[in-house]
């Protein structure tokens, strides 16, 4: 367990935790939240011991293996690959140790160093470093490619790979998702789900922390709020805590009332003095209970576009690109008034370009884009934020936007941005990230578009803002186009969804839980691939002569230690088959029309039921078949070459 007891911690002179307490129990998977800016980085900071609090303790169990994503990726010529596998330190300095025995010619060393080896996970470590990289996002051509050529996100996606590959008690997250698509976060989100060790994870996506926490913790107001459960409970656990604040709060107030009307009444009556001296005490003793905050500060709209056509923008035969690149091709689509569409699609596939060729930005290369008549824009992407004049205010930037409004009119739409009294004349330079964007989404708001192109319009947005942000787009009444990884806004925003894929645009027939299982299913037929690649050759000894005692002896061992592995592939190959089995049984059940009666209804659904759970443990098989097949190929391979 991890425990915080009367932590105080400070950002210059700023109160970040004062007097905080909070235990983290093992295998629990934390999400932490709260405001940008409250301390949630430097809690991770506390816990690896890189920052020591102004007063109070931190307790972390000695000997706990903590994992956490590196900040910085230096240009190296290794292969993306073997940086991934450079995460698990102890596999690879068991790789030197081996290297050294066998140049030492010590057969016993090298047979003592395999079976740790084998315990470490080094014969399977390259199919599991090149599962990581594929469902992050990786091309099977791009794993060979040396770090240094991979841009700033890219890397970050390395080094998450690092992270999740190394042998962890805990594991740090610290807004994994801010380099990711949607596709790469569902990825994490299954593989944090079977995550077996204690996890803390900072982030603002809510449906995110739903898939996987068993707890919540808030940074609140400088203390730390422990809830039981997911996101969604905290929301119902948090509303139910300040319903009995306030509840408490009313009865305090009343009795202190109650209290002061006597003392106001009595206090200069002799008979009655010492009485109302009592009772001013008993004020004193009274501490009201603080109420949480849980109105967000911020509250906006976008208002209601001037005008409309029906056909807002068309797609003929347009191809997409830069240069000489083409990345989208035949493109042919329309856009009509109210269409709310999120694009879905990997990073790198095209989407920012298809919004950047509907918004001028990028010219098509081929076939022409059509704007409907009278259509205004409002585009929105994280680049977009250079736009912004560092030397202005937000007022400023309004007022050039808007030389004619009143600076109170102005300034009261800035404050349902939240940039209220100095804040609306603070330069924007000196505004974080954050506040940027938010400011970004202001501008665009008040040139009430009719079309909205928004180009992942949450990051940097805490969860408050990101909630004001999917209420506001909501009721906006105009056409939008959503490029997000954060699933609640598609969900809560976008009413049809376009895949961008393979240079191609097209509609997809199903909504995000049935983009998740296409994704899925993408990611078995490339472990499958990749079990048929490790799989095609039959494993065979080395034809080398073992002249000494010590390498007939390492040899005996080593085949020793094989029986155990070839034992197991073949057991996991009969269940497999005995699955399989039952599966084409139940299907032929299936297929007939009596099971479908009123009178057999229970039994329909007993053996529906019972499917799914073979299905599932088949593929479960599966990979086991594919994870020890692995194991056996790469460990001969490593005897026959003398490598670990």
């Amino acid at each position: 367990m991890i425990s915080l007891s009367g932590v105080t911690m400070m950002r210059g002179t700023r109160v970040l935790l004062d007097n905080a307490s909070a235990a983290l129990y093992d295998r629990h998977k934390i999400g932490i939240i709260g405001r940008n800016g409250c301390g949630k980085s430097s809690l991770f900071a506390l816990i690896q011991g890189e920052l020591s609090p102004e007063k109070g303790t931190v307790s972390v169990p000695k000997g706990l293996k903590i994992s956490a994503v590196a900040q910085q990726t230096p240009g190296l010529d290794t292969p993306a690959l073997e940086y991934v596998i450079d995460g698990d330190k102890e596999l690879r300095e068991l790789q030197r140790q081996r290297a050294a025995a066998a140049a030492r010619d010590d057969g016993e060393a090298i047979a003592l160093i395999e079976d740790k080896l084998g315990i470490a996970g080094a014969w399977t470590v390259k199919a599991r470093a090149e599962e990581l990289l594929d469902g992050l996002g990786f091309a099977a051509e791009e794993m060979t490619r040396p770090v240094k050529e991979f841009s700033g996100g890219w890397r970050m996606r390395l080094n998450l790979a690092q992270a999740l590959i190394a042998p962890s008690d805990l594991l740090l997250l610290d807004e994994p998702t801010n380099h990711l698509d949607l596709d790469t976060i569902l990825f994490l989100q299954g593989w944090l789900q079977d995550y077996s060790g204690t996890l803390l994870c900072i982030s603002h996506d809510r449906d995110f922390l739903d898939s996987f926490c068993t707890d919540i913790l808030h940074f609140e107001s400088g203390s730390l709020m422990l809830y039981k459960g997911n996101y969604s409970a905290y929301e119902v656990l948090r509303a139910e805590r300040i319903k009995s604040e306030k509840a408490a709060r009313r009865k305090e107030e009343a009795a202190i009332a109650h209290l002061q009307a006597f003392v106001d009444r009595f206090r200069y009556k002799a008979s009655k003095a010492k009485q109302a001296q009592s009772m001013l005490k008993a004020i004193d003793r009274i501490r009201l209970t603080a109420v949480t905050q849980e109105e967000s500060p911020f509250s906006f709209s976008f208002p209601e576009p001037d005008r409309t056509v029906e056909i807002l923008a068309a797609f003929d035969d347009v191809s997409a690109g830069y240069g000489d690149e083409t990345i989208l091709h035949n493109i042919n689509m329309q856009l009509c008034a109210g269409d709310r569409i999120g694009l879905l699609g990997r990073n790198g596939q095209g989407k920012t370009t298809l919004i950047k060729t509907l918004a001028g930005i990028l010219p098509p290369l081929h076939g022409t884009v059509t704007l409907g008549k009278d259509i205004k824009l409002g585009y929105f992407a994280q680049q977009e934020l250079e736009e912004l004049n560092l030397e202005l205010s937000a007022l400023e930037q309004l007022q050039k936007l808007d030389p004619k409004a009143a600076e109170r009119d102005l300034r009261s739409f800035l404050g349902s941005f939240a940039f209220s009294g100095d804040k609306a004349l603070q330069k924007i330079g000196s505004l974080s990230g954050g506040e940027q964007a938010r400011l970004a989404l202001a501008v665009i708001a008040y040139q009430k578009p009719n079309l909205l192109l928004l180009d992942e319009p949450t990051n940097h947005l805490d969860l408050e803002m990101r909630e004001a942000l999917t209420v506001a787009l909501a009721s906006y009444p105009g056409a939008l186009i959503l490029v997000s990884h954060d699933r609640h806004l598609l969900e809560a925003i976008a009413e049809k969804l376009w895949l961008v894929d393979d240079g191609k645009v097209s509609e997809f027939d199903g909504d995000l839980h049935d983009y998740q299982e296409y994704l899925a299913h993408k990611h078995r037929l490339f472990v499958q691939n990749l079990k048929a690649q490790r799989t095609t050759r039959a494993p065979s000894m080395s034809a080398k002569a073992y002249k000494s005692r010590a390498d007939k002896r390492q040899m005996a061992l080593f085949r020793a230690s094989l029986q155990p592995l070839k034992q197991a592939i073949a057991k996991v190959e009969k269940d497999n088959a005995a699955l399989q089995a039952r599966i084409n049984e139940i299907d032929a059940l299936l297929g007939g029309e009596a099971l479908y009666q009123s009178s057999r209804r229970a039994e329909l659904e007993s053996l529906m039921k019972e499917r799914a759970a073979k299905a599932q443990a088949l593929s479960e098989g599966e990979e086991r078949w594919l994870t020890l097949s692995t194991e056996l190929e790469d460990k001969i391979s490593a005897q026959e070459h003398g490598e670990c």
